[in-house]
């Protein structure tokens, strides 16, 4: 199989709300909006981003679930400005405070509005007990 596009959908029922969220603070831009469903996308690195209404008809009901029990990953140039920013300018959640881990990152962990954690983190070298890991 040869992928030409891979991105995370979130499916909440504050579809404007987490559309908003990420376009503000995370600096994605709309490229498609509906009532149901946002296609955002960060044109400096390509990443993209969907967020779709969780009842929305094209998801089987079975599975129509809000967001729960996410992790995103955001890394960064410089984590301890993003810190600054984000939690001590804006007031964002912070979970998880601004420390270096010894597998090699600095980073901290903030929410959106649906309770998905944000992990932002800034790639450090790992401490020499985890340098047999990376391959």
């Amino acid at each position: 199989m040869k992928l030409s596009s891979f991105y995370p959908v979130l499916m909440t029922m504050k579809v404007k709300e987490t559309s908003e969220f990420y376009q503000h603070y995370f600096g994605f831009s709309s490229v498609f909006e509906a009532d149901w469903y946002v296609s955002l996308k960060q044109e400096e690195t390509g990443a993209e981003l969907a967020i779709l209404q969780s009842a929305h008809e094209t998801v089987p009901s079975s599975f129509g679930t809000p967001v729960q029990g996410l992790l995103l990953n955001f890394e960064v140039e410089n984590v301890d400005e993003v810190y600054h920013q984000l939690i001590k300018e804006k007031q964002l959640p912070l979970h998880l405070d601004l420390r270096d881990e010894a597998f090699g990152q600095r980073h901290f962990i903030t929410s959106d509005p649906n309770g998905v954690l944000i992990d932002i983190i800034k790639v450090i070298p790992p401490d020499t007990s985890f340098q047999n890991h990376y391959k």
